[in-house]
């Protein structure tokens, strides 16, 4: 039963391959393989950076399989790959590693295998034609290969891949199963085991059986060192759409703000400025304009840069690659066609032209660099990015954050162990370390924009009560009320809310005006005016600081609107306020909740937002304090409370209630795509 590590068959390897020495990790990587297939997991992922040498790793696996038990003529193997280029890639590899091998490409019309080799490569594509798919017999086939493993919970690969193992669905609604020993073993192989879209790779593959961060290699010296340059772009990315089905940003949607004269120029600046000393930098754009529009920029400048699309015929593809490898021109800028499977290890700059939501892509955008190159003089890679300094809540990966930091802090030509300090030194916060502060169960932050909310007897934001003894009111967005005991109100406005609009003054400060209160029907049947009438508002002053336009207003209040001992009534002390609430505040409030229960109303009149500090995903959530019964409303409560009903408190409650939901909500998906992201050891879940 012992099939995958025959004697004989390490005999012949052995025999076969002295000069073949592995990196430890490769060993590893191999040793665990077999391991998974001999505890009898038959579906099994490898998770290996690139430049790592997953092609040797599965060589390497497929030389040391034997067949599996009870299928004896099982001696064949079938790499699956996503391109040509990684099709000539991994059979000029077997050729060189294992020359005794017979090894043919299933792909096109130009090359057609004939299903017998000892190793077969093909694309997926290809195989989608059943004619071309059958021809390989399950029961000749000792094992499958998966190159670039993460596109394999895809449709159409599970298609391919239920051929050989029925277990696995070739559609939502299959229910067809096999047995263990009618299964082909299938080992998948990438440098990003998972996916952005949320398509579970648990559908194809059982566990995860190894998995090394690039990171890791870059300190263990198998991938050579890099610095990281972080430009701080005046981009915003939260227009841009996002496909609904891969999560990323739509191409076309972020070309509107990627391809534009200004940050084209800054792209090139900034590669002349931290990499003309760089002898093959490869460049990431968002679409087929973009590819055109910034070689044009960077040849404007008297560079030397030439471009690779997915049209380009694969002769000149080949010549251009070719030409890039050996140094003959600086700067090869691409779209999508390099992300994945490029063998150039004399690239020693990166420039990420192109935002991305998914740390796959950004991963493998940066990784095409990774590789040692020593015989080409390479020491090290710059990794350089553009970050939107804008807006932070559209989840895009760059390189601060692909270490846990904010987006806009500064990198400029930085190290790994630069950045890693950094990112420390944020876990470790500003705490001294000769305290021991535990941290928190719980952290709950009083919500005081609630127009019901009792805090501070109603009147919303506490700062306004440290400026001024007067009972100024908060009612949302910086707006502040001062009733004046039926005389009419002050209000306390920002001025871009337009009440300083066209009088020429840049600076920010806050407007303040009187509105007098209205005449009611018979006072304005005395002076000649039918129905109520109404005073205009009236300019008080502006300033520059919300404490200037209190006190101000306050000295208005009492010098213009409020005279003698009525004085005393616009402080919060004042003893008409400690007095128990009129039955008509007590009728509006009831009217305007259009609630006639009082125990009703007093789950409605305070709130409070409670942040679980144990959990960094826990969002704020509403919690009803105590009940507060109408009948212990004071005078004062009551008035501030219908004060801030009037004057918007509601609505821009509401207003930013909404934003919070949303940014929550916002924040949550991108907590789950990390966590997508996120490739651990262990099984996986279909």
């Amino acid at each position: 039963m012992n099939w995958f590590n025959s004697f004989a068959v390490l005999r012949r390897w052995a025999s076969t391959r002295r000069s073949l020495v592995l990196r430890p990790y490769q060993e590893d990587c191999i040793q665990a393989c077999l391991d998974a297939l001999h505890s009898g997991c038959s579906r099994i992922g490898v998770s290996s950076p690139t430049g790592t040498g997953k092609t040797t790793m599965f060589v390497s696996l497929i030389a040391r399989l034997s067949h599996p038990p009870g299928r004896p003529t099982a001696n064949r193997s079938l790499i699956i790959v996503n391109s040509i280029e990684l099709a000539r890639q991994a059979a000029e590899s077997v050729k060189n590693l294992f020359p005794e091998m017979s090894v043919e490409i299933e792909q096109g019309q130009r090359n057609k295998a004939s299903g017998i080799a000892d190793v077969t490569i093909a694309t997926y594509q290809t195989l989608l034609q059943p004619e071309r798919l059958l021809k390989f017999d399950r029961d000749r086939i000792k094992a499958v290969v998966v190159d670039e493993a993460h596109h394999a919970a895809a449709p159409s690969y599970r298609q391919i891949l239920s051929h050989f193992d029925p277990a696995i669905k070739s559609d939502a609604w299959s229910t067809s199963d096999a047995s263990t020993s009618s299964r082909v073993p299938i080992v998948g192989f990438s440098a990003t085991f998972s996916r952005h879209d949320g398509l579970a790779l648990g559908a194809v593959f059982e566990r995860i059986v190894y998995h090394r961060d690039f990171l890791q290699m870059i300190k263990e010296n198998w991938l050579c060192r890099v610095r990281f340059t972080s430009v701080k772009a005046q981009i915003d990315l939260s227009g841009v759409t996002v496909n609904s089905k891969s999560g990323d940003f739509n191409a076309t949607s972020l070309a509107h703000v990627i391809n534009t004269m200004t940050i084209n120029t800054l792209v090139v600046q900034s590669w002349l400025d931290r990499a003309a000393h760089r002898k093959s930098t490869l460049v990431f754009c968002v679409n087929l304009a973009h590819v055109f529009d910034l070689t044009h920029e960077f040849r404007v400048k008297g560079i030397d840069a030439r471009f690779l699309h997915g049209k380009t015929p694969a002769i000149e593809r080949k010549v251009l690659l070719e030409g890039f490898r050996k140094g003959e021109f600086p700067i090869l800028v691409n779209c999508a066609i390099l992300t994945e499977g490029a063998d150039i290890p004399n690239i020693d700059c990166v420039v990420v032209a192109k935002p991305t939501r998914s740390r796959n892509v950004f991963a493998q955008m940066i990784g095409r660099g990774m590789r040692l190159s020593p015989d080409t003089g390479k020491d090290d890679c710059h990794i350089i990015d553009f970050v939107d300094s804008r807006n932070r809540i559209n989840g895009a990966v760059s390189t601060p954050t692909l270490f846990g930091l904010e987006p806009d802090i500064d990198v400029i030509d930085q190290s790994l162990e630069d950045l890693q300090e950094k990112a420390t030194e944020k876990m470790s916060g500003s705490l001294s370390p000769d305290y021991d502060v535990p941290l928190p169960e719980t952290v709950t932050f009083t919500d005081y924009d609630n127009p019901w909310s009792l805090v501070n007897d109603g009147a919303g934001s506490p700062h306004v009560i440290k400026l001024s003894q007067n009972a100024w009111v908060a009612c949302g967005n910086d707006t502040y009320i001062l009733e004046c005991l039926g005389k009419g109100f002050i209000k306390i406005q920002p001025s871009s809310s337009g009440e300083n609009e066209g009088k020429g003054d840049a600076n920010p400060h806050f407007v303040a005006t009187y509105t007098p209160a209205p005449l009611d029907k018979s006072s304005s049947s005395a002076v000649g005016v039918r129905g109520s009438f109404f005073f205009r508002k009236r300019p008080v002053l502006t300033a520059d600081t919300l404490e200037r336009a209190v006190r101000g207003s306050d000295t208005y209040a009492v010098t213009k609107v409020v005279f003698g001992h009525m004085v005393k009534g616009l402080l919060r002390t004042a003893k008409w306020r400690g007095q128990p609430a009129t039955d008509g505040q007590k009728m509006f409030l009831t009217k305007r909740l259009r609630l006639n229960d009082s125990d009703k109303l007093s789950k409605n009149l305070e709130s409070e937002l409670e942040i679980q500090a144990s959990s960094p995903s826990d969002t704020p959530t509403t919690k009803a304090r105590k009940p507060i019964i109408l009948d212990t409303l004071t005078k004062g409560q009551a008035a501030n409370i219908i004060t801030r009903l009037q004057h918007g408190a509601v609505r821009n409650y509401e207003t930013k209630t909404k934003g919070i939901r949303k940014a929550n909500k916002a924040a949550e998906k991108i907590s789950k795509r990390i966590e997508r992201e996120t490739v651990r050891v262990g099984p996986l879940t279909a």
